[in-house]
């Protein structure tokens, strides 16, 4: 998929949730939820673009891994609407669907720019994992950690 393409889906995952916005129910919490899905899922797009005028591999690691959080967010909140049982679930599947397939080209792009990055390999450097992954690293002792460095 070109950049072009992944723009125009990221504008249709936005306009999408306006459209699920406008139609929900209003509530005090419905309108909490809505704001945070308009605020998230609509930054999903408008940060794809800034990464697309980035002026360096790390500013465009950088902007893509906004771009990761914003529709990983976008997730939970939509998980939060079908689950309360405010919207339902038939009209979330189109939004949760674009929503992962988003969050997973995110991290793929994110991954190969790592790889094809000359920089060092450090930490920032490790490939990051799409939330619907099966292998989760092992959480690290943060005391290990600090008695193996003294």
């Amino acid at each position: 998929m070109n950049e072009e393409m992944f723009k125009a889906r990221t504008k249709q995952f936005a306009l999408k949730v306006i459209e699920l916005v406008i139609e929900m129910p209003r509530s005090l919490t419905g309108d909490v939820l809505a704001r945070q899905l308009l605020r998230s899922g609509t930054s999903v797009g408008s940060n794809y673009r800034a990464a697309c005028r980035s002026r360096s591999s790390g500013d465009m690691l950088y902007k893509l891994g906004i771009v990761n959080e914003e529709g990983d967010e976008s997730l939970f909140w939509l998980e939060l609407l079908k689950e309360s049982g405010l919207v339902p679930a038939e009209r979330l599947e189109w939004l949760m669907g674009e929503g992962d397939e988003l969050v997973a080209m995110t991290v793929a792009s994110i991954n190969t720019l790592r790889r094809n990055t000359t920089q060092d390999s450090g930490p920032s450097n490790r490939p990051i994992q799409s939330i619907n992954s099966t292998k989760r690293p092992k959480a690290s002792n943060p005391i290990q950690n600090l008695k193996s460095k003294i």
